[in-house]
């Protein structure tokens, strides 16, 4: 068989190569030389060299035949009792786990979470209430209405729905920007006759509860969709480093909206581009008006919380339940406030009041859909992100998984269901989730014993926190912001990493803190993909070679004992080829082959004309082996041809004479033609994923050019989809075929050097006819015109 001659003959020239050593093959299938086992830490391959054609015809595809779209609709549609089931569960998790529920087990542990989470969350609630710009006692609604919806549908055991500070803040800045204070100033009269402006407090509150509830419902309707349409992927592309830097922004901005309150001084409502340089200008511009006993409170609250937290976090194996400080602050906060009269004396700011009870449902504001859609789909994005990471990690820690589309549906309707109580968006916290899982929680039976402790906060312990400053409140949200502040030492570790993700952490930061939430998400998405895509656009290459006595090729410039093949050229581009890299897969191979196909195919042209014109002058004489001259003669092939052609020299046709011409020897005339010191050219496409129209145009015109210059290409290690794509864009022709490819870049060097060693063998004497001019005298060219590029048509048309 002809591989069997091609084995011989690599053996030959390859002693060491795997895949043609008798003594390893004998020893691969029968042991070692005494009968030992073989080595394990070699393997030999004895195997056909294949391209795309032979290997077809040996190893017979599967015949597959795609379903139509009634076929898919029919499959997607019909229903049995078994997939009845199987979609109830999906849709509703609870039935999954709950009939598995270890009661003897989880019960307690479950209890004892809940009530401590069921504390943080009246807390964080009431604190959250803040950064929204809401009445506080609307963050006890938050903090208890989305729970109850994701406890049937939610898929993660572990995480603690509710308000968190980013989402918050998110909501709160398009409560701001479309309730300010100056929206609702109203003129007042005094005894003294003078005209006071002052705000309608009740009409503000009661439009921004309409707006914040109107956001929520539509963050829910997003999320709804998202699940339904079963596109939880675009969360993908909110990448590690870019929520690293846009949460820690969100941090630095929940920080200056938190720091006006504890300091207790008077400021606008900023909100969008440059917000919080604003706000931080004029909160020092009336420092002076700073209420010393909400300073001291914030301070002391933030303190203590910081250090009970970091005891928490060094003891947390010691300690059987973390110590739930910001309950304990709050409690004696409350008590001080309450026993000192802190406001009438001091004109602390406090909550004042908290309602008891529920609110009937409302019907969000639908006009308001059109101003609070792009706000809403932000805040649907970065709420179902954080939750579902968050959820993420805790579901490989216990061993189980969560269904991110499910998610979707799920915070999508705990949104959509809170929202008609008056509710902000909601997702969950990250402290108030570390809470529940570490004091034990098993299951969202925790979640939903949380939920009735903040009904008891709601029904009957509202009215005794009314006391609680509100710079207590906004300490403990302050204090909550450690851990998104310590994300900034993740960029060292992530420049060494990766440059790219630190820029894109960087980038995103800075442009939330500038720009604001929303804009500064978009600005670090956009340029997220921004990096993927000049990635992609300036991918890696290089040339390639064999690593002696193996199959494997590897980086010319990276590896030592690297070689390339007599006459081969490979090139690897580690990229899918498409329209927008086209150019630097040009710029890879010209690089790679030392010069450019389509100048040297014109210079050859060129050449051949100034020959034939020598010849017609009886200056070269032509016979059917080539062109002869005396020997010994000067040569001044290689001077520069500066001069431009003479117009009139392109009527001389180029076929007019048979010859032949080593186009590697000197040549008689002066015209400058680059040498092509190898004969193959490879394409490695093992990192080519696709093509698309445009690149395999491109791909044609390059075997093309380089066949006209007596290069043969070849293009190995494709993907099977490659051909076809090949094939659509009616790729090959009566001149390429499916030939050229092969399975491996070894399997095409192995056919280019069986061809070469056919050919010497029909034809040992291989003729290299080296053309010199016919007189000692250097040949008068006439008055040339040099260094014109010709096309390819030209000499198309002239024959």
């Amino acid at each position: 068989m002809w591989w069997e001659e091609v084995g011989t003959w690599c053996h030959s020239h390859w002693p060491n190569s795997s895949g043609f050593s008798r003594q390893s093959r004998s020893m691969a299938a029968g042991g070692g030389a005494d009968g030992a086992l073989p080595e394990l830490g070699r393997y030999i391959v004895a195997r056909p060299i294949y391209n795309e054609v032979n290997f077809q015809e040996e190893n017979e595809r599967r015949l597959v035949v795609p379903k139509t779209l009634r076929e898919r609709v029919q499959k997607t549609c019909s229903c049995s009792k078994k997939k009845a089931i199987q979609v109830t569960k999906t849709l509703l998790p609870i039935l999954e786990w709950l009939p598995k529920y270890r009661v003897k087990e989880w019960l307690l542990s479950d209890v004892i979470s809940g009530i401590s989470t069921g504390l943080v969350a009246t807390l964080q609630g009431l604190a959250y209430a803040l950064l929204v710009g809401v009445p506080i006692g609307y963050g006890l609604y938050s903090a208890f209405f989305p729970i109850l919806p994701y406890f049937f549908l939610g898929t993660s055991r572990h995480i603690s729905v509710g308000p968190f500070p980013v989402v918050s803040l998110m909501v709160g800045s398009v409560v701001l920007s479309m309730a300010p204070d100056e929206n609702f100033r109203v003129l007042s009269s005094n005894l003294t006759g003078l005209n006071k402006t002052l705000i309608d407090t009740d009409a503000r509150d009661a439009q921004r509860v309409l707006i914040s509830s109107t956001v929520s419902f539509l963050v829910g309707i997003i999320q709804l969709l998202f699940g339904v349409f079963q596109i939880g992927f675009i969360v993908r592309y909110l990448a590690d480093p870019l929520v690293g830097g846009f949460t820690t922004a969100a941090a630095f901005q929940v920080l200056v909206s938190q720091l006006k309150i504890v300091l207790n001084v008077p400021t606008a409502n900023y909100n969008g581009v440059l917000s919080i340089i604003y706000t931080l200008i004029e909160i020092f511009q009336n420092i002076a008006k700073t209420n010393i006993a909400d300073l001291i409170a914030g301070l002391l609250t933030i303190f203590i919380c910081m250090v009970v937290k970091e005891i928490n976090d060094r003891f947390k194996h010691k300690i059987p339940v973390p110590i739930p400080i910001e309950v304990i602050v709050t409690i004696v906060a409350t008590g001080i406030s309450y026993g000192a009269d802190l406001e009438k004396k001091y004109n602390a700011g406090i909550v004042k009041h908290i309602p008891s009870g529920f609110l009937p449902p409302i019907n969000p504001a639908v006009g308001m859909f059109g101003d609070i859609i792009a706000s809403s789909f932000s805040i649907a994005i970065v709420a179902y992100a954080i939750a579902v990471s968050v959820g993420k990690v805790y579901a490989t820690k216990y061993d189980y998984a969560i269904d991110g589309n499910q998610e979707f549906i799920a915070f999508g309707i705990s949104n959509i269901f809170s929202g008609a109580f008056s509710c902000f968006a909601a997702t969950t916290a990250l402290s108030r989730t570390a809470v529940q899982e570490s004091t034990g929680g098993k299951t969202q039976v925790a979640g939903i014993i949380s939920a009735a402790i903040v009904l008891i906060a709601i029904v009957a312990l509202g009215k005794l926190l009314e006391p609680l400053q509100k710079s207590v409140l906004a300490a403990v949200v302050i204090a909550n912001l450690k851990g998104m502040f310590m994300q900034i030492g993740d960029v060292p570790r992530l420049w060494r990493q990766s440059k790219a993700d630190a820029m894109i952490w960087v980038f995103t930061c800075i442009a939330s803190i500038i720009l604001g939430l929303d804009l500064g998400l978009l600005a670090g998405l956009v340029f997220a993909l921004l990096t993927v895509v000049l990635r992609v656009q300036f991918p890696s290459w290089g040339s390639l070679g064999n690593i002696s006595g193996t199959d494997l090729y590897k980086s010319i410039k990276e590896y030592k004992n690297v070689v390339e093949p007599e006459g081969v050229k490979i090139l690897r581009f580690s990229s899918p080829i498409f329209y927008a890299n086209i150019d630097g897969l040009r710029s890879s191979l010209k690089s790679t082959v030392g010069f450019d196909a389509m100048r040297v195919y014109n210079k050859r042209l060129k050449a051949l004309r100034k020959i034939q014109k020598l010849i017609k002058k009886g200056k070269l004489k032509a016979t059917k082996n080539g062109i002869i001259s005396d020997f010994g003669t000067a040569n001044e092939a290689f001077e520069p041809d500066e001069d431009p052609e003479d117009p009139e020299e392109l009527d001389i046709p180029t076929k007019e004479v048979e010859i032949q011409v080593d186009w590697n020897s000197e040549l008689p005339v002066k015209v400058n033609v680059p040498k092509v010191p190898f004969h193959s050219l490879i394409f490695d496409f093992g990192a080519v994923s696709f093509l698309d129209v445009v690149a395999v145009r491109v791909m044609k015109t390059i075997l093309k050019e380089f066949e006209r210059i007596d290069v043969k290409v070849y293009i190995a290690s494709h993907l099977d989809h490659i051909i076809k794509t090949l094939e659509h864009c009616a790729f090959f022709d009566d001149k390429i075929k499916t030939e050229i490819f092969f399975l491996t870049v070894h399997d095409a060097v192995l056919h280019i050097q069986n061809q070469i060693m056919h050919r010497d063998i029909q034809d040992p004497i291989f003729e290299k006819i080296s053309l010199m001019q016919e007189s000692t005298e250097p040949i008068d060219l006439l008055e040339t015109h040099q260094n014109e590029e010709l096309d390819v048509q030209e000499e198309v048309c002239m024959v």
